[in-house]
């Protein structure tokens, strides 16, 4: 595997990940899910589509629950520091020949849309409407008291190029890394914002979403979510955790929704921000990489994902699995 030199020479500046939109199939199923089990805050509800966010955040969404059909991902979003970046991103991908275009979303000023080669669908905005932040209002803590939106991790059939992808148009910095034993890259981690990542990527069948996440105060708030949702109707929603990562060292818990897309739910990662770090790599056969304590992954974790909207799966090209539980 090749590991890239970060690119600090981009003409625009990606702050960090800001939202995901679901396509889900019965809007108050999804609140009695989101809003009373998890505790996120509901900003606003339409007729088709909920806009949620956890208890710190000031933008008005990080979570777009759109009635569709079928469950699917219909863009994950992220924010800019200024309108002058997506004026130079939207430059930078035509030179490219990356497919972009301007969208009009509620709640956001100018939005910019963009496929990637890989075929994952991306948006970039610079100004959000503003909320207050429930940060101080501590009765409005329910469920395991979100505090923010935290990450994404992507399946994708080819990591390399992935990685390349992010690393060298869009200015993401790699933190830890996955390796097969021919030294192939199986999977990143790779940030904006300073901390482990803002997106990862996983080798496996795609374009696929594998999770959002959501970071928690503390271990604790997990604890607290697992007694919720074993005595709320969605025990059986539990997929994988409570554990610990060896990468990124998180303390995690993995949930799905009721349309399957699945949530992690984390906190206890570490600081990134100097320009210098050295990435951290993993053998793919290192049981301690995934699970540095706790139950090994299931099956289902390496295998389910949610597709974007409108977009092929292909075949993932190696065929290298990790260790899974029994």
């Amino acid at each position: 595997m090749k590991v890239l030199k970060h690119n600090f020479n981009l003409p625009f500046n990606i702050i960090r990940c800001s939202h995901v939109e679901y396509g889900v199939r019965d809007l108050e199923v999804s609140r009695k899910f989101y809003v009373e089990t998890l505790g996120l805050i509901e900003t606003e509800r339409t007729d088709e589509a909920l806009y949620l966010r956890c208890l710190e955040e000031q933008q008005h969404h990080s979570y777009i629950l759109k009635v569709t059909e079928e469950p699917c991902v219909l863009a994950v979003g992220f924010k800019v520091a200024f309108e002058k970046d997506l004026d130079a991103l939207k430059e930078h991908l035509d030179q490219k020949n990356i497919r972009s275009e301007w969208v009009d979303k509620y709640a956001e000023d100018r939005t910019l849309k963009v496929t990637t080669p890989q075929g994952f669908i991306l948006e970039f905005y610079a100004r959000m409407k503003k909320v207050a932040h429930k940060l101080r209002e501590y009765q409005s803590y329910q469920g395991m008291h979100p505090q923010r939106f935290d990450h994404f991790n992507v399946f994708t059939p080819n990591a390399q190029e992935t990685y390349e992808f992010f690393v060298n148009e869009l200015g993401f910095r790699l933190t830890e890394y996955t390796t097969t034993e021919k030294g192939e890259m199986w999977a990143a981690w790779m940030h904006r914002k300073g901390n482990v990542h803002d997106m990862a990527l996983t080798n496996g069948d795609g374009p696929r979403l594998h999770h959002s996440a959501i970071w928690v105060p503390t271990a604790l708030n997990i604890i607290h979510l697992l007694d919720v949702m074993a005595t709320s109707g969605f025990v059986e929603n539990i997929e994988r955790g409570p554990g610990r990562h060896g990468v990124s060292n998180a303390f995690f818990l993995y949930v799905l929704d009721p349309d399957g897309h699945r949530i992690e739910i984390y906190t206890c990662d570490y600081l990134t921000v100097d320009p210098d770090l050295e990435p951290l790599g993993w053998d793919l056969k290192d049981p301690q990489r995934q699970t540095l304590w706790g139950a090994p992954a299931p099956k289902s974790w390496f295998e389910h994902g949610t597709s974007f909207v409108n977009t092929p799966v292909k075949e993932a090209k190696m065929e290298a699995r990790p260790i899974i539980a029994n």
